[in-house]
């Protein structure tokens, strides 16, 4: 039965919160996503002229990955904040960041015009954009978690991940039409720069909606008896607090992560490379076929949310991590063919397959963690992972391709990065039943654990 703080919301006011969230999730990830894909498309010629084809690809994606390397910083930062602050402030900000870094990237002037001190300042802004992205995952997930109907929470949580496709289907979308009605020449000099100066425009929209909605009840909750019981004392730090009681789940989000990050990255983005390098596919057609299995994507990640509210998070979980796995080698068989059909299959199988691990990721990694670290708890999980997986893999492989000239240890690699996942989550227990008012005692005020972590909760 749900407590009153997690008793349903309005139906109206529910959808407001999702579309909130969803929306700046989408500008968010249409920003991130851009840029790795014209760090596929153009930036290796634009940034990084004197190199060979494949190192000026190489270097173009060694700043992509910088990115992510901003992101546990993003993390920290966010994470501590958005638990003493309240999710809606911090998520207003990463908004703002994100738009901001990525319209810059469209006035950059180029190698030709400044030398190599266009990379740099490439660099520096790819920064700002990974640590903006690191801070919006946590707030965007768990204001719509913490706000959200518990026996359907998996599916609710799962709208903002839809943000992910969403963002890569609008910066493929817009791409793929500027490849279409632009000669390769005109897009190199000045066409590649109309996608991020969009941003701009997509930002104010976002903001305006953002701004509408109120900050988590559970969230302010939380905070009220947090005051009440500090007396005058000072609160544990969040990162202390979270490193203290739920470090085995901070480990779970980080093996879990493993799979999904990697495979994404390697399907979506590297994709590009392959297929217009090994395949012999044009670039247009590499992103309409992007293009096509992210609307799939989209489409399939409330589906699984849904799935996970009524036969748990581990099960959908260890189904889409095992099945990346098993697909690694038909996906590249079926792009070495050159058909776009085949190709259409390939991506679109292994994103919905992604999706499987994607759409329960969000309610998972919030049931984990008490309200007042919970933002630290869920954003460290999920973003110190991705260093290890999502930021070099374009990069890594992109060198065993170069290495090897041949896809077997790229598939090789995902298989394990899956098992990696399949271990981390089989370790794990399921959260599905966590009230998250419950969920309180191992607060940031320094009381001892009530329901301590996810790993400790009984198995539903």
């Amino acid at each position: 039965m749900s407590s009153p703080a997690t008793a349903p919301p309005a139906p109206s006011s529910l959808k407001r919160i999702v579309a909130a969230s969803l929306i700046g999730t989408t500008i968010e990830w249409y920003d991130f996503f851009l840029y790795g894909s014209a760090a596929a498309l153009v930036f290796n010629k634009v940034f990084f002229p004197d190199s060979d084809p494949l190192v000026g690809t190489l270097l173009s994606f060694l700043t992509y990955a910088v990115g992510f390397a901003a992101r546990p910083l993003g993390a920290l930062v966010f994470g501590h904040y958005g638990d003493r602050l309240g999710r809606k402030k911090l998520l207003v900000l990463s908004l703002v960041l994100m738009g901001g870094a990525t319209f810059a990237i469209g006035l950059l002037p180029t190698h030709a015009t400044v030398g190599s001190a266009a990379p740099v300042l490439l660099t520096a802004l790819r920064l700002v954009q990974g640590f903006a992205l690191g801070g919006e995952w946590g707030g965007a997930v768990l204001l719509v978690s913490e706000h959200g109907d518990a026996r359907r929470r998996g599916f609710w949580a799962s709208w903002p991940q839809t943000g992910a496709p969403a963002g890569q289907l609008l910066a493929t979308g817009v791409l793929s039409l500027l490849t279409a009605v632009l000669s390769d020449d005109a897009f190199g000099t000045w066409g590649w720069r109309i996608p991020f100066l969009l941003s701009g425009v997509l930002v104010v929209v976002g903001l305006w909606i953002r701004l509408s909605v109120d900050e988590s009840p559970v969230f302010k909750q939380a905070l009220e008896r947090a005051e009440a019981r500090k007396d005058g004392g000072t609160e544990t730090l969040p990162l202390v607090a979270v490193l203290r009681h739920h470090w085995r789940d901070v480990l779970v989000a980080m093996g879990a992560r493993m799979a999904e990050n990697i495979s994404y990255y390697v399907i979506t983005a590297f994709i590009l490379v392959y297929a217009t390098t090994s395949a012999g596919v044009s670039k247009q057609t590499a992103l309409n076929a992007v293009l096509v299995a992210s609307a799939v994507h989209f489409a399939v990640i409330p589906a699984w949310g849904a799935l996970s509210d009524r036969v748990g998070r581990r099960p959908v979980y260890l189904f889409g991590a095992a099945g990346v796995g098993l697909w690694a080698f038909p996906f590249f068989a079926l792009v070495d063919t050159g058909s776009f059909g085949y190709l259409v299959l390939a991506v679109t199988v292994g994103l919905v397959l992604h999706g499987a691990m994607y759409a329960p990721q969000a309610a998972f990694f919030a049931e984990m963690f008490a309200t007042r670290m919970r933002y630290s708890g869920a954003s460290i999980g999920a973003q110190f992972a991705s260093v290890a997986a999502g930021a070099p893999a374009p990069l890594i492989a992109t060198a065993l391709l170069s290495d090897y000239d041949s896809s077997t240890p790229i598939a090789l690699y995902v298989i394990a990065a899956a098992v990696l996942t399949l271990v981390a989550v089989a370790l794990s227990r399921e959260t599905r039943h966590r009230d998250l008012t419950e969920a309180e005692g191992a607060s940031v005020g320094g009381e001892a654990p009530k329901a301590a972590s996810a790993a400790q909760a009984p198995t539903v």
